[in-house]
Order: structure tokens, then sequence, then C-alpha cells
């Protein structure tokens, strides 16, 4: 496997601050995962942090390639679902690459 075939992941930490107006989002985001072949590995799910602070919701999502997970971030389609989620919500977001080894 090359350095540029490696899964990217998106790691989100979310605090929502309207679950009805978010929901909008999550069906407004579907359409960018789809094109760029997303798979949620966490969504929400229950946690315990053991260590430092993290915000209520967690989201893994694995894409086929890193260049997959950047694209999805900027494409229209997902700043168009972005603009729902802002005003509802606080997220720390990055995108990651996989390991390759």
């Amino acid at each position: 496997m090359t350095r540029s075939s490696a899964k990217g992941y998106w790691i989100g930490h979310v605090t929502v601050d309207d679950p009805e107006a978010y929901d909008a989002y999550r069906q407004a985001n579907a359409k960018a995962f789809a094109k760029y072949e997303a798979r949620f590995l966490v969504r929400g799910g229950a946690q315990e942090v053991v260590e430092g602070e993290l915000r209520p919701r967690t989201v893994v999502i694995e894409f086929p390639t890193i260049a997959a997970a950047r694209a999805c971030y900027s494409s229209p389609e997902y700043q168009n679902a972005m603009a729902l989620r802002v005003p509802v919500s606080m997220a720390d977001l990055c995108i990651v690459e996989g390991w390759l080894g």
C-alpha cells in the first residue's frame, strides 16, 4: 500500500445544542458521504472519557483514501450540509491519515 492510498478518517467531537435542527444536517450530509464512499465507524454512541475532556458526541468516519476524506470536507455537498450544522452545534474535527502498518 502506498502512502497516497492510505485510508482517511474524520474524527469529530461534537456538542449538539439543537438536536432537531442537527438532524437536518445529518440528512444533508448523506449526499457528500455517499459520493466519497464514507463509512461511519462511530456515530454518537455511549463514551467513557478516561483522560482529558471531550465533547459529548464522538464521530469517526472512514474514507477509502486520505484524498477522499479531504475532498469530501471541501466539497460543495458537505459545505452546504455544514452550513446547517454550524449554527446548532460546536465541533472539533480533524482529518487523519490511516496507519500503513
